[in-house]
C-alpha cells in the first residue's frame, strides 16, 4: 500500500470569511482554481460537452441518454488521453435491458464501481427506472416541480446501495447541464466521511452539515459560480496539488469562466 501525504502550506495570516477554516494564502489560491476548474467544467458541459457527455446530450432518446449518463458518473472518467475509453468498452444499449460486463473495467477517481460488486448497483438502478415506468419520469417527478425540487427528489430517490453521494451528483449535473431533465442543486448533501465533505469541513473550519451548506451557498454567491461548482472544486482541494480530477473536462474548461470574481472572493491575486 503506498500512503501518499499532502503537505499543508505555512499558515501566513490569511483570513477570510467566507472561508474560515483557511489560514495560508496558497490553500486560498488553490481553492481558486479549482471554483473556476469547477465553474469552467459545469459550463462546457452546457455549451460544448466533450466525449461521451456530447452524446449524451444529442441522443433523441431521453432513457438512452439517462443510462448513458449514469455509466459515466456509476464508473467515472478516467485520466489520460481517453477518459471515456473504458466506458465506450463495457457500454450496453438501455433497450433490451442486456446490463455491461465490469468484471475488469477501469473506474475514475469518482466512481462508485467497486470489484467484486458485479451489477447489484446496475439492477437496482434499472429496478427503480420500473418502479418509475421510466427514467425520464422518475427524475422529472411532477410537471410543477421548480428544478431546485426536482433535484432533491431525485437524490433522495437515487439513494440505493453502491451509488454514493458522488456519483449522484455527477449524474445529476450531466443529465441536467446537457439539458436531458431540467435540475438544479439548491445544497450539495454533504454527508459521512467522502472527500468533498471531508474538504468543506476543512475550508469552512466546521462540521455542521447545515452551516457547511450555509457557507458553501455564501462563497458560490460572492464568487458569482453555479453552487454546484464547488462540489468537484472541493474535492479536488482535498487531493491535494497534483491530484485533480478533470473527469473528462478539456484542458480549456477553465478559460470559460472569469477568474476576478473567484480570486476577489478569495482575497487571492
Amino acid at each position: 500500500m503506498r500512503v501518499r501525504r499532502s503537505a499543508r502550506p505555512v499558515a501566513d495570516g490569511y483570513a477570510n470569511g467566507l472561508v474560515p477554516g483557511l489560514h495560508a494564502t496558497p490553500d486560498a489560491q488553490r481553492l481558486a482554481d479549482e471554483i473556476a476548474f469547477g465553474a469552467g467544467r459545469l459550463a462546457e458541459l452546457e455549451v460544448d460537452p466533450p466525449g461521451l457527455y456530447a452524446e449524451v446530450g444529442a441522443l433523441p432518446d431521453a432513457e438512452e441518454a439517462l443510462w448513458l449518463a449514469f455509466l459515466i458518473a456509476y464508473l467515472s472518467p478516467t485520466e489520460g488521453d481517453d477518459p471515456f475509453a473504458a466506458i465506450s468498452a463495457v457500454r450496453t444499449p438501455w433497450e433490451g435491458g442486456e446490463l455491461p460486463d465490469l468484471a475488469n473495467v477501469a473506474t475514475g477517481p469518482r466512481g462508485a464501481h467497486e470489484a467484486g460488486r458485479g451489477t447489484a448497483t446496475l439492477d437496482a438502478y434499472r429496478a427503480w427506472a420500473r418502479r418509475s415506468g421510466t427514467q425520464l419520469a422518475g427524475l422529472s417527478g411532477e410537471t410543477s416541480w421548480t428544478p431546485e425540487r426536482r433535484f432533491e427528489r431525485a437524490f433522495e430517490r437515487l439513494s440505493f446501495p453502491g451509488f454514493h453521494r458522488a456519483a449522484r451528483m455527477d449524474f445529476l449535473a450531466i443529465a441536467g447541464r446537457v439539458g436531458v431533465v431540467d435540475l438544479l442543486p439548491p445544497s450539495l448533501h454533504f454527508q459521512g466521511s467522502g472527500p468533498t465533505t471531508v474538504a468543506a469541513k476543512r475550508v469552512f473550519g466546521i462540521g455542521d452539515p447545515m452551516l457547511l451548506e450555509r457557507r458553501a451557498r455564501a462563497l458560490a454567491d460572492a464568487a458569482g459560480v453555479p453552487l454546484e461548482s464547488l462540489d468537484v472544486a472541493l474535492f479536488n482541494f482535498g487531493a491535494g496539488d497534483d491530484d485533480r480530477t478533470t473527469m473528462g473536462a478539456s484542458p480549456t474548461a477553465t478559460d470559460r469562466v472569469d477568474p476576478e470574481p473567484i480570486a476577489a472572493a478569495l482575497d487571492v491575486d
